[in-house]
Formats: C-alpha cells, sequence, structure tokens
C-alpha cells in the first residue's frame, strides 16, 4: 500500500487513470523525501508519468478529473481531483541550458529523469503500490542528511545558478552534519552566476532558507564563502540574525521571514530600498524593512512611554523592532526587561482614539485644515496622557487642542 495515498482519495484517482495500459505514474521529490525522513505528508504531491501531456490530459477526461495546462511547454499539467491539484509532468531530459532555463524533450527513462534533478533526496520516487524507486542513492542521503550533487557539482550548477541558493536552502531545511565540500567548493566558484538569475527567483528562494532550522549556521557558512554578499547586496549581519532565531525561540514566536531578513540587512531606510530593488520585494515587505530603520523600544523606557511608542508605530513595527533590538542588545534570553517588552508587542490592546470632529465642531470650530490640526493635537495630548477614556479628561484634551 502506498502510504501517501492514506486520506487522500484525489489522489489515488490520478494515479489510477495515469499508471498502467503502457503507461507508468510514481510520486516523485519532496513528497517522498519528506515521508522517508519521517517529516509527515506534504499537502503538495508532485507525479512524474511516461504519458505525453496530450495523453494526461485524454486520462485524466476520461477519468472524470479535470485538467489544467499550468507549464504545458515545460511538459506539466495540473490535474484537479477532489479539489486538489495534483502536478502532472511527463519524463524529461535536458537538451540545453544557459544556467537560468532548460530546453528538455520528454523521454521514457526513468533513469534520465533523476539525473536531471539537482539532488540525490529530492530524485526519489513511490510507485503507486509503494515501492520506493531511488536510482542516484537518494535514500542514503536523505536519511544522512546529506544535501549531495547528483553527478558533477559544477555541472549541475553550470544547468542552473539557483541551484547555489537551494543548495544551502535545503542543507538548512533537511541537513545534518556539515555541508557537503564538494557542493560548497564548486558553488563558491560558480558565485558570479548568481547574477544572473531573476531577482523573484532568488527572493523566493532566500525567503524560505530564512525560516530553516539551521539558517543560521548555514548563513554564516554562505558569507565565509562570499555567497552571502551577491545576494543582499553587501555584507550580511550574521551574528544578529543568529541572536534573532533565539529570541524568537525563547519567546515561542514562529520564525519570521521579513523580520529576519531585517536583521540580517537593515539598519537604515536605504537598506530596506535596496532589498526592495534587489529581491523585487512585494510593498508589504518593503514598508516592514522601511519600519526597522529608527529607534526602537527598550525596557529602559517607562511602560507609559513604551505603550506610546507601540501605538504610534504600530504592532507590527514595534514588535519587529523590539526583538530585532533585544538581538543586538545581547542580553541573556530570560531578561525580564526585554521579555516584558515582547510582551507588551503581542498582547497589549491598542486603543481606539475616541474623539472624532463632532467633539470640536461642537465647540465651534469650522471643518477646514484647523479642524484637521486640532485633531491631531488632541490624538497626541491623549497619547502622551495615557489614553485616558474618562468624560473629563477627554473635554479637557479637546479644550486644550482648540485653544
Amino acid at each position: 500500500m502506498n502510504p501517501l495515498l492514506e486520506g487522500r482519495p484525489g489522489l489515488a484517482r490520478v494515479l489510477a487513470a495515469l499508471d498502467g495500459d503502457g503507461e507508468e505514474a510514481r510520486i516523485v521529490g519532496g513528497a517522498v523525501r519528506d515521508w522517508l525522513i519521517g517529516r509527515g505528508l506534504r499537502s503538495d504531491i508532485d507525479i512524474a508519468t511516461t504519458a505525453l501531456p496530450d495523453e494526461i490530459t485524454r486520462r485524466a477526461h476520461a477519468a472524470g478529473l479535470k485538467p489544467v495546462p499550468t507549464g504545458i511547454e515545460h511538459g506539466t499539467i495540473t490535474v484537479i481531483a477532489e479539489g486538489e491539484p495534483y502536478e502532472v509532468t511527463t519524463l524529461r531530459e535536458d537538451v540545453e541550458t544557459d544556467g537560468r532555463r532548460a530546453r528538455v524533450v520528454f523521454g521514457r527513462s526513468w533513469e534520465h529523469d533523476a539525473q536531471r534533478r539537482d539532488f540525490s533526496m529530492n530524485a526519489l520516487y513511490l510507485t503507486r503500490t509503494g515501492a520506493v524507486v531511488d536510482l542516484v542513492g537518494g535514500v542514503e542521503d536523505a536519511r544522512a542528511g546529506r544535501v549531495r550533487f547528483i553527478g558533477d557539482a559544477d555541472t549541475r550548477i553550470r544547468e542552473d545558478y539557483l541551484r547555489i541558493l537551494r543548495l544551502f536552502r535545503f542543507h538548512a531545511s533537511f541537513g545534518r552534519g556539515p555541508l557537503d565540500a564538494d557542493a560548497l567548493a564548486a558553488a563558491a566558484r560558480h558565485r558570479a552566476g548568481l547574477g544572473q538569475l531573476s531577482r523573484e527567483r532568488v527572493r523566493a528562494e532566500l525567503m524560505k532558507l530564512l525560516v530553516a532550522p539551521r539558517a543560521a549556521e548555514t548563513l554564516a557558512q554562505m558569507q565565509a564563502a562570499g555567497l552571502l554578499a551577491p545576494v543582499l547586496g553587501r555584507e550580511g549581519a550574521v551574528a544578529t540574525f543568529a541572536r534573532l532565531a533565539e529570541v524568537e525561540a525563547a519567546l515561542g514566536l514562529p520564525p519570521d521571514a521579513v523580520r529576519r531578513l531585517g536583521a540580517l540587512g537593515v539598519r537604515e531606510p536605504a537598506d530596506a530600498e535596496a532589498l526592495r530593488e534587489g529581491l523585487r520585494l512585494s510593498n508589504t515587505e518593503a514598508a516592514r524593512l522601511t519600519a526597522l530603520a529608527g529607534p526602537a523600544p527598550t525596557p529602559g523606557m517607562c511602560e507609559k512611554g513604551q505603550k506610546a511608542f507601540l501605538y504610534r508605530m504600530g504592532r507590527q513595527a514595534f514588535q519587529d523592532r523590539a526583538l530585532i533590538a533585544f538581538a543586538r542588545a545581547g542580553a541573556p534570553l530570560d531578561d525580564e526587561g526585554w521579555r516584558a517588552l515582547a510582551a507588551i508587542a503581542a498582547d497589549w490592546p491598542l486603543p481606539v482614539f475616541p474623539l472624532k470632529a463632532a467633539d470640536f465642531l461642537t465647540r465651534g470650530m469650522a471643518p477646514g485644515p484647523a479642524l484637521g490640526a486640532a485633531l491631531r493635537r488632541a490624538e497626541e495630548a491623549w497619547v502622551e496622557a495615557g489614553f485616558p477614556s474618562g468624560e473629563a479628561a477627554l473635554a479637557e484634551i479637546v479644550t486644550g487642542a482648540v485653544g
């Protein structure tokens, strides 16, 4: 019995449609690797098949499934079954590569398909009946936590320079022990190839690497090999990153890729802008990084001052700055002051400014710029007063703002 079919009737239907009558289909890649090393069952399942795209489409329709030509030029059809998508790709061989993309031809050889993949642990297949097919020693490597290129490392990197980043990302995610020496040396030799990659592809790999279990030590290895600066546009603050990872863990917080990127590469607004351009960050991601530049809250501030800071900055920016400041301070992870600051960032309910324009109109103010200015003065006075809610205190604030 195939263990990946348990609770997945859609997957069973896809394999039943594609496996047989002269064609073969197998689950491939990450789902097989993760199951083998005890990481559980992934939600995304990739399937490799000897069937050509037209035959995949024909069989899917015949089985009452929905085929979608999401990457037909590369032989990929997404088959929807029981509401779940499954990427189905015809076996391929690379006939021409330029370091960014490959020209492929379809084939029927599982050996050739395995040889074109990047790492041995990603070239594992699982048949419909549950047999593991390992043509490149991937089972042993996966269980040993060894990220090893299939064949010659230099050749594999020259085929697609993104494999340099994938080497570090997979080592940070699955590696145990030292990084493969041959792979590391080859990555360093081909560092210039990173400049050929689209920034979007680089961003996608980097953001996954930043939240991986061994991200800190892996980034340190990248920096030592001269491979981090080409990605960030500058040397990274790896020690701050490592400490932030410890702070997050100590506070029970999940790893946050954008916050970690900020710890690694942002000290001033220009750094945030450089990362936005260099990595094609989203507006939301870039705004978070920009908000990191500037004074940070500290335990030395009184609680009233901390809350005023939080109200003015917003919860996300306050938390990001506070946690990175904690990391940079070098304070013990059990420091009560920093922990209290982190607790305010996470738990203090942000108050809502209770005054409206009507409160000023009843005092005789006319609509217009002066009214807006009075509202801003009143809000600032309200914050400075500690967010009072009583009618008398609010009336006094209005009087002072109108004054």
